[in-house]
């Protein structure tokens, strides 16, 4: 193909060939994505609904649980249709919107941990201030401000990854990622996205950076705490956000990391699913763990819930 005009749709790979395989994936996938549905609506619902629960914390922990449904809802759906019809094909339209809206999601949720961060560190090291630096619209600001920064990166890696394709359609991987992608690229335009890409781990290297600093001295702060019951109460409203982002981070570090002789397309499909599919399906149950505020409000959604169908 000599340009990416000429690029119609693309095919995707297949986590099976069997029939019997294929269904087994849909049947799996289909179990992750109601699951994460049901734990993230939860979630959602019980924070919108429940006044005490109209606090910082638990508005960005609201609005991560929609980035978590957007997500999955980009890449799960189209793998299971592509499992139950048989089918590999993608037009070039929906790749393209496939990579913008996972970039857009996924981006978008990394600096809003990086938010969430922040507003842990205020709550626990400046308490004092945190009415004044948290106020209602500082957090509609610093949420708009991360979906921002998520929406100008899935801009410029979109419109420049689809700008520079020119050989093959074949993307070895079960959504269209923009790794796989570049292998589609033009070598004499390669390197613009090379850049971008160079752009995009010195800025998540920051945010990285930025959430272990603050988490050094929240933990600083709340060694610091004299009783028992108050250093137990901090650290069961930091811990959950510290997992959610230590399984973000490290799934994504050792897709995008791991050594090159590690490389296989068998492998990359099954990293590219710990990182793409695993994280937005159990921050639910990772927000929920250590958190009794969020499980008696998520119970009494669950008891109104059975209560009206009886």
């Amino acid at each position: 193909m000599s340009n990416n005009s000429s690029i119609n749709e693309f095919l995707l790979l297949t986590f099976a060939d069997t029939r019997e395989l294929q269904l087994l994936h849909f049947s799996l996938f289909l179990g992750i994505y109601l699951a994460a549905l049901l734990g993230n609506g939860l979630i959602i619902t019980a924070v919108a609904c429940d006044h005490r629960l109209h606090t910082p914390m638990y508005f960005f922990l609201l609005n991560l649980s929609l980035l978590d449904l957007g997500t999955l809802s980009a890449t799960v759906p189209k793998s299971m249709a592509t499992s139950l019809w048989d089918t590999r094909a993608i037009s070039y339209s929906g790749c393209a919107a496939q990579v913008f809206l996972f970039l857009f999601l996924f981006g978008g949720e990394y600096f809003l941990l990086t938010v969430m961060a922040y507003d842990r560190f205020v709550a626990i090291c400046r308490p004092l201030h945190y009415s004044t630096l948290m106020g209602s619209r500082a957090c509609v600001r610093m949420a708009a401000a991360a979906l921002g920064c998520g929406f100008l990166y899935s801009v410029l890696h979109t419109g420049n990854t689809f700008s520079i394709l020119c050989q093959g359609n074949t993307v070895e991987q079960f959504f269209c990622e923009i790794p796989q992608i570049l292998k589609l690229s033009c070598s004499d335009s390669y390197l613009r996205e090379v850049w971008l890409l160079f752009f995009s781990a010195f800025l998540g290297f920051g945010c990285f950076i930025f959430i272990v600093l603050s988490y050094v001295q929240i933990f600083t702060a709340v060694l610091r705490i004299p009783s028992e019951q108050g250093r137990h109460k901090a650290f069961s409203t930091c811990l959950p956000h510290l997992a959610v982002v230590s399984l973000f981070v490290s799934t994504i570090i050792f897709a995008y990391l791991k050594p090159p002789s590690l490389s296989s397309p068998a492998l990359d499909l099954v990293v590219a699913v710990l990182y793409s599919v695993v994280p937005p399906a159990v921050n639910p149950p990772l927000y929920s763990m250590r958190n009794k505020e969020l499980k008696d409000a998520v119970r009494k959604v669950i008891q109104l819930v059975l209560a009206q169908q009886q």
